[in-house]
């Protein structure tokens, strides 16, 4: 049986790279190598943290000023920002593929886990709005579900998206009632009868529908959340139906009293959302999504009755609050394939890497150096990010990051029976194999100026020289072997591994060949011949089948 027991003993190397690999965008030997002297209860303890931001916001620089004014893109004193809404969502989509690059635990994980959740598009409003959603995703990634849920609800960019900003009593707009229920809460289930959806019912979306009315947008940033310090939209209520709303058996034939007062608002509101959230099946349907983005998308009716329905217990009688649930999840035996007798079959290497992890794990195992926007070139920040990441590495893949084709948000998360296999399929695949030489010639490749820069490269022979993570690069079958170890979810068979070591690596050559090659580059530093070598493993691992998953 599926179990949620803790696993035992320190995790090993392979384990805690698979901790590292679903947890964190940021992949590093060093990571690993620290996590893997761990419990997989402390390890994960070390990760369900935020650690200090890189940036706190997105970088604005006014183009008349040689400096870049990095501490004031909300508000620049005494002028509004010069750029267009696209320049500006470039700024916001950079900075936060940044802080994700450079945050060390699962927090931005978790952010795109609640915007996957929550989906709204980067399209839908300004850019300074779409911010504050962004950051009020980051205030309640690693907290409580319940409260970022009731937030949500006023939050501007999802107002517009889902056009709660248009439903008032005399004209009802049931779009955000519905989604409220089918997509951030408790889920459809399956269909029971004709507007019955075993979990709600079309009559319970109307009432929802009437206790959601009088909420609008705000242009002016001055309505600001007292909890998050985050701006907001604004409530009117003279546009609110403050009528009694009775639900369906579905929700115990429950009545929420309407409020008749501005200051009875929110109580309304709190009832409709506590009735929500008392069910169980709010809470397992948030424990499902979670396995899915985690675990494994195929949830057998085993891992239902042993994983989500406890979890989902637990969810609730936390009062939604996720770490303590995260925390048994990632550090059950089940998570590493330990409980049972084949512990390879299913869930390390189980799942494709969306084109997040495969671009900003390959950035940050080999320590590649991003231009950083204050003190260095904002050009080449912006270009590497925009023109390189999210064009070529994300968006050629099919992952046009925030801006999710429909309200469910990305296919590859919610979507059956396909799941992840849809980030790996015949109009993606040639992106995610151009990766490697994007990284290794600092080539766009893909699209138009295909030679042009992307602001980075990796400079193969200095990195294995330098970044720590060979214990003897001058070493052949030491060095293949330890960058398949890191590289690689699993380990391979000796055929496999001889393939990567003499066909690729040596070219059939004998092993002390290499070891002069890389002497020689230690005493004259010409790295023309151990540079093909090492380009030639390195752009064959991450072509393989197995570097797809994770």
């Amino acid at each position: 049986m599926a179990s949620l027991s803790p696993l035992q003993g320190p995790l090993g190397q392979r384990k805690a790279a698979h901790l590292l690999r679903r947890t964190s965008y940021r992949y590093t030997k060093s990571k690993v190598d620290q996590l893997a002297s761990m419990t997989a209860s402390d390890a994960v303890s070390s990760l369900l943290v935020f650690g200090a931001p890189a940036l706190s916001q997105p970088i604005y620089d006014n183009p008349s000023t040689p400096t870049v004014e990095s501490s004031t893109w909300i508000n620049p004193p005494g002028q509004s920002l010069p750029d267009n809404e696209t320049n500006l969502q470039f700024r916001v989509t950079a900075w936060w593929l940044n802080e994700a690059l450079h945050e060390q635990g699962i927090g931005y994980k978790m952010i795109f886990f609640y915007h996957q959740f929550l989906a709204v598009s980067n399209i839908t409003i300004d850019n300074i709005r779409f911010f504050d959603y962004l950051s009020l995703l980051k205030w309640g990634a690693l907290g409580n579900f319940k409260k970022l849920a009731t937030k949500m609800i006023i939050d501007n960019t999802m107002l517009r998206y889902l056009s709660n900003n248009l439903n008032s009593k005399t004209n009802p707009n049931e779009n955000f009632a519905r989604e409220f229920l089918e997509l951030f809460t408790i889920g459809k289930g399956p269909q029971a009868g004709p507007g019955d959806y075993t979990n709600y019912t079309e009559d319970d979306v109307i009432q929802a529908a009437r206790v959601l009315t009088g909420f609008q947008t705000r242009t002016q940033r001055d309505q600001v959340d007292p909890e998050t310090s985050i701006p907001r939209g604004t409530v009117t209520f003279s546009r609110h139906d403050t009528g009694n709303k009775t639900f369906s058996a579905r929700f115990q034939n429950k009545t929420i009293t309407g409020a008749t007062t501005s200051g009875a608002f929110w109580t309304e509101i709190n009832a409709f959302v506590d009735m929500v959230f008392n069910q169980d099946e709010t809470a397992r349907n948030w424990v499902r999504r979670a396995y899915r983005y985690f675990v494994h998308p195929n949830i057998t009716p085993e891992i239902e009755n042993d994983i989500i329905k406890p979890l989902g217990t637990k969810l609730k009688n936390d009062g939604y609050e996720i770490l303590p649930t995260l925390q048994v999840l990632l550090s059950s035996a089940h998570f590493y394939d330990a409980d049972d007798s084949d512990n390879s079959d299913e869930i390390i290497g189980g799942m494709i890497k969306s084109p997040l992890e495969l671009a900003l794990q390959a950035l940050s195992f080999f320590k590649i150096t991003i231009p950083d926007p204050v003190t260095q070139n904002y050009t080449h920040y912006i270009t590497f990010w925009t023109s390189g990441v999210s064009e070529r590495m994300l968006g050629y893949a099919n992952l046009s990051l925030f801006l999710p084709p429909d309200v469910a948000g990305y296919a590859a998360y919610h979507q059956e029976p396909d799941y992840n296999r849809q980030w790996f399929n015949s109009s993606t695949v040639i992106a995610r194999y151009k990766l490697p030489q994007m990284l290794l010639t600092g080539k766009r490749v893909l699209g138009s100026s295909p030679n042009s820069s992307i602001g980075i490269k990796l400079d193969v022979a200095p990195w294995v020289k330098n970044s720590g993570t060979f214990s003897d690069p001058s070493d052949p079958f030491v060095l293949t072997t330890e960058l398949l170890s890191y590289m690689l979810p699993e380990v391979i068979d000796n055929e496999r591994f001889d393939y990567f070591y003499t066909t690729i690596f040596l070219n059939d050559l004998p092993p002390d060949d290499w070891t002069y090659e890389w002497q020689n580059y230690l005493n004259t530093g010409n790295d023309t011949e151990v540079k093909i070598a090492l380009e030639r493993l390195i752009y064959h691992i991450m072509y393989a089948p197995e570097y797809q998953t994770f």
